[in-house]
């Protein structure tokens, strides 16, 4: 049955958003990292929508995945369901007209899950954190359920969508990113919601989570070994 409008809205403003984008990018990444690589672009469809999915291991990640996914390289303005903690304050007030919309993580509400399903069937590109909060291991957690089950919402209601998933691994070289930290980004190769649509939902979101999951550690593992072996040389080369 499809779902019917929700009474949580959520919009990117048109002159503040573009702005960071810009000032992210241009300025403030630059600045404060050491190096950014960002390997898998070709992995990453110019299509929308798509359900962006990184892991989370610090607040910059709001900022790495525009960074390679923003709407000066899809197209479109990205959308994100963030956690209620961080849609406090000052931070809130921005994060709002960054695109964002809250979720507790703890107990998420249908009006939050809805929107995201609406936003997708709008066309609208998602950022969702799998993992839900930050994380500081050096390994991906256990996904929560509600990405694979709102993604199988979106894609059975409106068939026709195309939904692809994009796991993103944002590994930086610090627990804590200071300033000089290095950072790498792989893209993974999307996952097409359409192929999970078959079957009981509560089973088939249990196999998308899975294989997410799954693609999730191999890139994540993948740049954690790229980031040591970049160390690596550079010792050597300071040697």
């Amino acid at each position: 049955m499809a779902l019917t409008t929700s009474s949580i809205t959520s919009y990117v403003s048109p002159w503040l958003a573009p702005l960071l984008y810009l000032l992210g990018r241009r300025i403030l990444l630059p600045l404060y990292f050491g190096r950014i690589r960002v390997s898998g672009w070709q992995n990453l469809p110019q299509s929308s929508p798509l359900l962006l999915a990184p892991t989370h291991r610090s607040r910059w990640d709001a900022f790495m995945v525009p960074y390679v996914a923003g709407q000066d390289i899809t197209g479109h303005d990205l959308r994100f369901m963030v956690s209620l903690d961080e849609m406090q304050g000052v931070q809130g007030w921005f994060v709002r007209r960054f695109g964002g919309f809250p979720v507790d993580t703890k107990r998420p509400t249908i009006a939050t899950l809805r929107h995201g399903v609406e936003l997708l069937q709008a066309g609208k590109n998602l950022v969702i954190f799998p993992e839900g909060n930050i994380f500081r291991e050096r390994r991906i957690c256990p996904l929560k359920p509600g990405l694979a089950r709102l993604a199988i919402q979106a894609a059975a209601d409106k068939p026709e969508l195309n939904l692809k998933i994009v796991p993103i691994a944002i590994y930086y070289n610090q627990l804590f990113p200071r300033w000089g930290c290095e950072v790498n980004i792989q893209i993974g190769s999307p996952i097409a919601v359409s192929q999970y649509c078959t079957g009981p939902t509560k089973q088939s979101a249990q196999r998308l989570s899975a294989d997410l999951e799954a693609a999730l550690t191999s890139i994540f593992n993948a740049a954690m070994t790229a980031t040591v072996s970049c160390e690596g040389n550079s010792l050597k080369q300071r040697l």
